[in-house]
């Protein structure tokens, strides 16, 4: 294979972050079994979900910066390979620690997802990145429904270490296709290194934390459908195992028309613009869903109907809140996609938490409802002040 020396097809991309999507929760549905098989405890190899995450969320805060200094495309392969390898170990893996420390390296696959957005930065301008990344948003929004079928497919017809091996062969592929396809997207100038002026200087950029606010509170309010949605629907609607996929997964269909809308949108509208708009819809939403339970009209078609709008707004929020972030200081765009990312996987594991406490006694729509529109409004203030300063900066500043 030739190294590449172009920019990557957008299918790359969207296979690289994909991937490191599913690699979360593909597990799911093994993991009784794996604590079987080791003779480990459920809440031991549940760490494999709860720590991955709290290592991916390191391994996006040091990534960005490193492929800031020197360049995607190392960084990139660097971290396939660590996959790859790691997905190998855990499908050897013999005793449940060593399971679990294979799967916390697998966590250098989330480098897929900081560098999928960082490289779109480097290649297109605001608006056509927010397109750009509404298209990859809907790969997003589809591969963690499809991870788990194929996980418990796997686990019934081969076992659980068959999923391991479908990780490591779809990180050499993704390696390959890494080396021909993707080529370098930035270049630090000459003698000048990545050194903590520039991040500092980013850091106390307000607008760049308004829209990462606003990624992360965005994704917050997901992040509690997904904790309180299940229980409120058993508890409260008596819906069956066989329905409550549709109902639960109405969110994440949702966010794929919301990622299509922002990529239609992109370009006749401003991305802060937009950004603000998917905060309003998914505000009023959830609005109408509390006037409708203060009526007495509770049904899971009003109630799910409602929460909808949630993913929908999510959808056209994220991908111009993160392009936003990457765009305030451009040769930094791996350190804000980052930042806002581990921002994100740290509050959504907060919110889940704090989500289950509120539910742990009797289960209430109206407060699970409550909680999604504080996350949503507050994402919604961050939207309106990014709004502000960017328009203070476009006036400040002609260039």
């Amino acid at each position: 294979m030739r190294k590449a020396s172009t920019p990557p097809a957008l299918a790359t991309l969207i296979l690289m972050t994909a991937t490191s999507t599913v690699t979360l929760n593909m597990i799911v549905p093994s993991l009784a079994n794996i604590a079987r098989d080791l003779d480990a405890d459920y809440a031991v190899v549940s760490l494999a979900l709860g720590g991955y995450l709290a290592v991916s969320a390191a391994v996006q805060l040091g990534v960005g910066p490193l492929a800031d200094r020197i360049g995607r495309r190392p960084v990139l392969l660097a971290a396939l390979a660590v996959f790859t390898l790691a997905s190998l170990g855990c499908a050897a893996a013999q005793t449940v620690w060593m399971l679990l420390a294979f799967r916390m390296l697998q966590a250098a696959v989330a480098s897929g997802y900081v560098l999928s957005l960082a490289i779109v930065r480097d290649t297109a301008g605001d608006a056509e990145a927010a397109r750009l990344l509404g298209r990859i948003g809907m790969a997003m929004a589809l591969a963690p429904m499809l991870g788990p079928m194929l996980g418990s497919v796997l686990d019934a017809a081969f076992g659980w270490r068959m999923v391991f091996l479908l990780y490591a062969a779809a990180g050499a592929g993704l390696l390959c296709l890494a080396w021909s396809d993707v080529g370098e997207t930035v270049r630090p100038p000459a003698g000048e290194g990545h050194d903590g002026r520039r991040l500092t200087a980013l850091l106390r950029e307000p607008v760049f934390w308004c829209h990462a606010l606003c990624t992360a509170f965005s994704t917050g309010a997901f992040y509690i459908f997904l904790a309180g949605a299940p229980l409120v629907a058993t508890a409260v609607f008596g819906i069956g195992t066989a329905e409550l996929g549709l109902f639960v997964g109405s969110i994440t269909a949702g966010f794929m028309v919301g990622s299509w809308l922002a990529s239609r949108l992109a370009g006749r509208h401003p991305p802060a613009t937009i950004m603000l708009m998917g905060r309003i819809l998914a505000c009023l939403g959830l609005l109408v869903g509390l006037a409708v339970i203060a009526m007495g009209h509770l049904t899971p078609a009003h109630y799910f109907g409602c929460t909808i709008f949630v993913g929908l707004g999510n959808g056209m929020t994220m991908p111009n809140s993160n392009a936003g972030a990457m765009s305030v200081r451009p040769r930094l765009a791996g350190s804000a996609a980052g930042i806002t990312g581990a921002l994100t996987v740290l509050g959504g594991a907060l919110m889940t938490t704090l989500t289950g406490l509120a539910l742990s006694g009797e289960p209430s729509p109206a407060l699970l409802m409550g909680l999604m529109l504080l996350a949503s409004f507050i994402g919604l203030l961050a939207a309106a002040a990014a709004l502000r300063l960017s328009r203070g900066v476009s006036v400040a500043s002609p260039t």
